[in-house]
């Protein structure tokens, strides 16, 4: 078997030493890797690169396709940007995988039976990062939801129970409120859903779908979601499961993926031999199905619940079934010894002589006719809005004020008096025939008014259908 260029990053804080003790691992289970060391994190940040890697990590990464990497610590203050965003949406790593499956009674947990796969999208929502102060009191974050990116997430999903045999995916979602955003995610989800007649499907509203999960684990299989309800959910099922600090990950793309630890670099207790490197091997083993080499990351899981039925524990997991208390190399070494043996109790691991499923292209979208029917134009005003409705009146070029909200709610005409104010309004201006040319004129007409506009959306009809939400009111 020829070896596959892996990189490897050791990272700050612990990162070293639980990568020693995974590699150490790897070598004595026979994985035919061609490690490529990379830089990356807080000397990288230190040194001036604000990705935390410097131009030849990333050629290194190209190169590769592959990467392991240990925790990072970003610098604290200002100006440093979240590396691991930054991989994931320049390599474009759309797909987030986190198994939680439960470890009973080695591990402690309430939920014996838990064996959930979070699957989430990983780019985009919030996590875009994209924010603007608009006003002395009001700041903007965007949520982007993309068809693509929807579609990536998802349909991993369903490939993931039709490979390994799994009988539903749940998809969360707050649709009820964020009716276009989440509403294409849903969309999306049930046009999927269409494809795989043998997998049960269902959607619940995010936040009672989170708290069944919370209660009941073991009537979910996959679970998938936008970005920043699946970062959550993940951590909060592999707590659940017995420790984060068990939990392996995977950032899939069509070209690259990085497997990972879920927990932080936890600088307190580095240097020390006494971190549990079991989430990087977790995440090292999605590593090695994903090259093609699933016999020996079924050796080397099943040898890690060997030494974990045997006692063999590191701090974190100290119980009542402890036999031995162990540091980090010492758990390595116990996996080791441990290699060829399959677990007495918990189940045998068996990873299937398939390919491990990947994330694919999306699908072509039919063309859409859009059509612009209006604006709403944000303004940074201390006015009451039927003071700021006096001075949009009369507007030229067949402009005409609609409404007036104040964050997202319409306060004028006929706006109740109980609502709260910012100094933030938004004014929904309609036209005819407009045109962007006619946009730029109604702003200018506003900035002549001594009216301080802030931001501008385009409301716009596809195919017939308006593409901008309903303003509420009394």
């Amino acid at each position: 078997m020829s070896k596959t260029k892996v990189c490897v990053a050791r990272g700050d804080g612990i990162g070293p030493e639980i990568m020693n003790a995974v590699l150490g691992i790897l070598d004595s289970a026979g994985a035919e890797l061609e490690i490529i060391e990379v830089e990356i994190g807080e000397k990288m940040y230190l040194e001036g690169h604000s990705s935390g890697i410097a131009p030849e990590g990333w050629d290194a990464l190209r190169s590769a396709g592959v990467m392991l990497k240990a925790p990072i610590t970003t610098p604290q203050g200002g100006g440093y940007r979240s590396l691991n965003v930054t991989l994931r949406t320049t390599l474009g790593l759309s797909v987030n995988v986190r198994p939680c499956a439960s470890l009973h009674p080695y591990v402690t947990t309430r939920y014996p039976d838990m064996n959930i796969t979070i699957i989430r999208e990983n780019e985009e929502d919030l996590y875009s990062g994209i924010e603007h102060r608009q006003s002395a009191e009001v700041v903007q974050s965007l949520k982007l939801i993309s068809r693509a990116g929807s579609e990536r997430a998802i349909r991993y999903a369903f490939d993931l129970a039709r490979s390994e045999s799994r009988n539903r995916v749940t998809a969360l979602v707050k649709d009820n409120i964020m009716k276009m955003s989440d509403g294409l995610f849903h969309r999306t989800f049930d046009e999927i859903a269409t494809e795989y007649a043998e997998v049960k499907n269902e959607s619940i509203i995010v936040d009672i779908g989170m708290a069944r999960v919370a209660d009941t684990p073991g009537r979910f299989d996959v679970i998938v979601l936008p970005n920043l309800y699946g970062d959550i959910l993940s951590d909060i099922t592999a707590q659940l499961s017995g420790s984060v600090g068990l939990a392996g990950s995977a950032n899939l793309g069509e070209e690259f993926a990085m497997f990972e630890a879920v927990h932080g670099s936890a600088p307190d207790i580095s240097g020390q031999d006494i971190a549990n490197p079991s989430g990087l091997l977790m995440g090292a083993c999605m590593m090695l199905r994903h090259i093609g080499q699933p016999k020996v990351a079924e050796m080397i899981h099943n040898a890690w619940l060997v030494a974990l039925e045997d006692g063999i524990h590191t701090q974190d997991l100290r119980g009542e079934l402890t036999e031995e208390l162990v540091g980090t190399q010492a758990f390595g070494q116990a996996v080791v010894e441990r290699l060829g043996r399959k677990p007495r109790r918990l189940p045998t691991i068996r990873y299937s002589k398939d390919p491990a499923p990947s994330v694919r292209p999306v699908k072509d979208l039919p063309f859409v006719d859009k059509q612009l029917v209006g604006v709403d134009v944000f303004v940074d005003s201390d006015l009451l809005p039927e003071q700021l409705a006096e001075k949009m009146q009369q507007l030229p070029g067949g402009w005409k004020l609609e409404l007036i909200a104040s964050r997202g709610v319409r306060v004028w005409p006929d706006g109740a008096p109980e609502t709260n104010l910012v100094g933030l309004l938004g004014a929904r201006i309609y036209h005819p025939n407009p045109d962007p040319t006619s946009v730029a004129q109604l702003l200018i007409v506003l900035s002549n008014r001594k009216l301080p506009w802030v931001h501008v959306e385009q409301l716009r009809m596809f195919d017939g259908k308006s593409g901008f939400s309903e303003v509420p009111g009394s």
